[in-house]
């Protein structure tokens, strides 16, 4: 795959980092996560393909452990705030004088400088200070947060791992590696150029939920079926529009012109009331092969039976018969090969871990005896 041979360390976190970890080892990525002890379980929903080494942090031991698996590996992956890593000696300059070529990624919600920079905050803070969450919503409410997938993880762990991804093949040229500062905030933002650029175009001139792309116009929405779903509608070209409006059985000359924003309530009752007649299956077998941009919306338990879908593997199962979708995107000589085994325990990994990071088993034994490391093997094998 093509992460093959990079070893990281992932500091525990919440969902922006894990995502981030489980990305760099779907695409072959090693990826070591480094849990506290005493933890009865993880939180890490995005643990496939990891290891776990689980470390008692609060021990200048432990942190000696930690620090010498850091100073070995390629990358460290920590999603903690500014000054927590640098209080235990391990901060980027101490680990950078070890290990010139390591690659020390920062993931934080509002980034390693700034008067926020120490502040707590969720997907929804950095989604509000990026401008975008003003944007999004309907009209006449207030604004609204798509669960937390663009701060998070699009703005968060997905372009944390580009970050990562980037200074590898920086270091493969100049053999130095360098400090990634990935702030939510301007990660959002920045997977939200297209809202600036574009607002000169018109897209964007009108208040919340009123415009082109934000639901304000019919022919970009959704709509109920007669069986409860729904379908998806995003005619705006005036081609496509047209096989929308063929598809549902409507005569042009009966509506009003596509583009008269004055109308536009009129013409979301007339869809609405269509699109109530016939169930979402008999939608889609209307509108299926047609350019009238018209899909189902699938629910998550359905997308893997869907044709499409299903042809291209685009969701698989893993070996406890959870759907997960296939990493994307797809290579053709090194594509993604993600664990289909389960996430693993904490603490798993740490002896076997410790043990290729120079460890000898005396050492070993010796840390688990004073509760520096915990090792959960046997519970593995039940």
């Amino acid at each position: 795959m093509a992460l093959a041979g990079v070893r990281v360390i992932e500091l525990a976190g919440l969902a922006p980092a894990p995502f981030c970890g489980m990305i760099l080892s779907d695409f072959g990525a090693r990826v070591i996560r480094v849990d506290r002890t005493k933890v009865a379980m993880t939180v890490d929903t995005q643990a496939r393909g990891k290891q776990s080494v689980a470390l008692n942090l609060k021990n200048p031991k432990g942190v000696a452990v930690l620090k010498k698996l850091c100073v070995q590996s390629d990358v460290v992956l920590e999603p903690y705030r500014k000054g927590v890593m640098e209080k235990m000696g391990l901060g980027p300059e101490d680990l950078l004088k070890e290990n010139p070529r390591l690659i020390y990624a920062r993931l934080t919600g509002y980034g390693q400088s700034g008067s926020y920079a120490k502040a707590a905050g969720h997907d929804i803070n950095y989604l509000a200070m990026s401008g975008l969450l003003s944007m999004l919503g309907r009209t006449s409410e207030k604004p609204y947060a798509p669960l937390n997938l663009v701060a998070d993880f699009a703005g968060g762990g997905l372009m944390c791992a580009f970050g990562i991804v980037l200074a590898l093949l920086e270091r493969s040229r100049s053999g130095r590696g360098q400090i990634i500062d990935a702030s939510m905030v301007e990660g959002a933002a920045y997977v939200g150029s297209f809202m600036w650029k574009s607002r000169s175009l018109g897209l964007w001139n009108r208040p919340r939920g009123e415009n082109l792309l934000d639901s304000g116009a019919p022919f970009y929405d959704t709509y109920r079926t007669s069986d409860g779903k729904y379908m998806a509608v995003g005619a705006i070209e005036p081609q496509f529009y047209q096989q929308l409006i063929q598809g549902l059985g409507l005569d042009d000359a009966d509506l009003p012109a596509q583009m008269s924003i004055s109308d536009w309530p009129q013409l979301r009752e007339t869809f609405s009331r269509v699109f109530a007649t016939k169930t979402q299956a008999e939608w889609s077998q209307v509108f299926d092969g047609t350019d009238a941009c018209v899909t189902p919306v699938l629910s998550v338990d359905k997308v893997l039976s869907h044709p499409h879908n299903k042809a291209r593997g685009s969701f698989f199962k893993d070996s406890q018969g959870e759907i997960s979708p296939r990493p994307a995107p797809v290579l053709s000589r090194s594509p993604a090969e993600p664990c289909r085994f389960r996430d693993p325990f904490i603490g798993e990994h740490t002896r076997s871990v410790l043990k290729e990071y120079g460890f000898e088993q005396a050492q070993i034994e010796q840390l688990l005896s004073a509760g520096i490391v915990e090792c959960n093997e046997a519970k593995a094998r039940l």
